[in-house]
């Protein structure tokens, strides 16, 4: 699968002020907590965090990225999106703050989305090779910019509109996506895999942040979507996950993140992850975490960010 963004993204994109959570470990809440908790007792981790201060630091950056062609409104009200994907177990804990104010933002509804181990996404099997050993990337993802605009308000699920190119889904398949909602605090937790990678693209998770609806018994209605990015990998976690099956099948050519044209190349504070987990025993767990900043009076819903006809996008 192949998605379009490139270095105009780079230079295109709003600044931003966000909170960025320091280097403090993350504790096993939520959904998955139990996992984390057996996966790191007694041993050495390994966390990316540039600072061990659990103290919070405002920075101007920059979040929004492409939605890219493999959104859908899943209506997966759920924190668990694993279903009966194969791969390395993580919780995934990320905070939504305003911007501005940097206070927490209450009962957003947060999407998260992204592909398997060997680089398919739920909803478009018939794009990517899948299956044993092939890992092959998906074929057929468009190359060209996006146009029109998104139209009509979130039923389910939360949608944000059809930026970057979207695709028609193949499938019913709708693993490794879904919908919860912020607690008072401002978090959300997500029990989900390592996700894998296909060409073209670093290892990432697309991610929205919808507000002002309503959570009814049906799933999650009206509002706007204020956030559209993606959440990114450091390399060194990366190597670990491909010595683990099924990561290790996938023989796919992996974009690093240096190589990546989406990845905003500004550390955390672009959607680079936290992460935490046994650096000798990956395969145990990996627990994942970030605070997201945005403006939600604002509407974020990729149209905002156009990609450009050098680079690929997903």
């Amino acid at each position: 699968m192949t998605e379009t963004q490139g270095p105009a993204h780079k230079r295109k994109m709003t600044r931003r002020k966000v909170v960025v959570a320091g280097g403090a470990a993350v504790a096993a809440v939520g959904v998955g907590g139990g996992i984390a908790v057996n996966a790191f007792a007694g041993e050495t981790t390994t966390d990316t965090s540039s600072s061990s201060s659990s103290a919070e630091t405002c920075y101007k950056l920059t979040t929004e990225t492409t939605e890219g062609p493999y959104y859908i409104d899943a209506d997966k009200i759920r924190q668990d999106i694993t279903e009966d994907q194969e791969g390395i177990p993580m919780t995934l804990k990320l905070k939504v703050i305003d911007a501005e104010t940097c206070k927490p933002v209450q009962n957003a509804a947060v999407d998260i989305w992204h592909c398997t181990a060997l680089g398919v996404y739920s909803g478009y099997e018939a794009m990517g090779s899948g299956g044993g050993g092939g890992g092959g990337a998906p074929s057929g993802a468009p190359t060209d910019a996006p146009s029109g605009t998104p139209s009509g308000t979130p039923t389910g699920a939360p949608s944000g509109g059809t930026g970057g190119g979207h695709s028609e889904p193949t499938d019913d398949e709708r693993y490794l996506r879904g919908t919860w909602k912020t607690d008072k605090h401002g978090y959300v937790t997500f029990k989900t895999i390592f996700p894998g990678w296909y060409q073209g693209r670093c290892v990432h998770i697309h991610v929205k942040v919808h507000v002002d609806g309503t959570w009814t018994d049906a799933g999650y209605e009206g509002g706007h979507t204020c956030h559209t990015g993606q959440l990114f990998f450091d390399e060194k976690s990366v190597l670990a996950s491909a010595e683990v099956e099924p990561y290790s099948t996938n023989t796919t050519t992996r974009t690093t993140l240096d190589e990546d044209t989406i990845y905003p190349d500004n550390g955390h504070e672009g959607g680079l992850l936290y992460l935490k987990y046994n650096k000798k025993h990956i395969a145990k767990g990996v627990l994942a975490h970030l605070t997201m900043g945005v403006a939600p009076d604002e509407t974020h819903d990729s149209t905002d960010t156009q990609p450009s006809a050098s680079a690929s996008a997903g």
